[in-house]
């Protein structure tokens, strides 16, 4: 059941955004009753963070290539490919939706970035242990300069989102964060 009406969340997200992700529109694709999705989330945005989630975490698998100049370099391009996909897209609706929605933010918080935040941790220490990055530099700080500036781009749409920026993004942080 769960996973049905994921994936059929993941798929309308994809085709329509949050707009599209209705719990009518989620019942109807994925065969499970309005009634048992409530039961099991409180309201759409809740199953659309759910299923954001679970995307995000099958197709952006973390790197441990050995360098942390690496790891963080791909992480930082496979985040900025996510967040130009049609689903990756729809975080920006998400934020947006949760600004009135004290428990679908809550959820935001703690289902989807707490474990996001927490991948990067273990590629961080890894680094540190190594000896690769910067022991003064707090590993949320260190989190926030890689990945603040793809969700601005997300949020603000000022500027693209594609490969070579992404690079170019990951390398600016990483010039600050890497021990010389």
């Amino acid at each position: 059941m769960r996973d049905a009406v994921l994936r059929a969340t993941t798929e309308l997200l994809s085709e329509g955004g949050l707009p599209a992700a209705t719990v009518d529109a989620v019942s109807a694709r994925s065969g499970v009753s309005k009634a048992t999705i409530y039961k099991h989330w409180p309201n759409r945005i809740c199953v659309a963070i759910d299923a954001f989630d679970l995307h995000m975490a099958e197709t952006t698998p973390v790197p441990d290539t050995g360098s942390a100049r690496e790891d963080l370099t791909e992480q930082v391009r496979n985040v900025a490919a996510f967040y130009a996909s049609p689903v990756g897209r729809v975080y920006a609706q998400l934020l947006a939706a949760t600004v009135t929605d004290p428990e679908a933010a809550e959820l935001l918080r703690r289902r989807f970035l707490a474990g996001r935040r927490e991948l990067i941790r273990q590629i961080w220490h890894r680094g540190v242990d190594r000896g690769e990055l910067r022991t003064d530099i707090d590993v949320e700080v260190a989190q926030d300069v890689l990945f603040g500036a793809i969700i601005f781009r997300l949020v603000s749409g000022h500027a693209p989102l594609g490969p070579s920026e992404a690079d170019a993004m990951a390398e600016a942080a990483l010039a600050g964060l890497l021990v010389r």
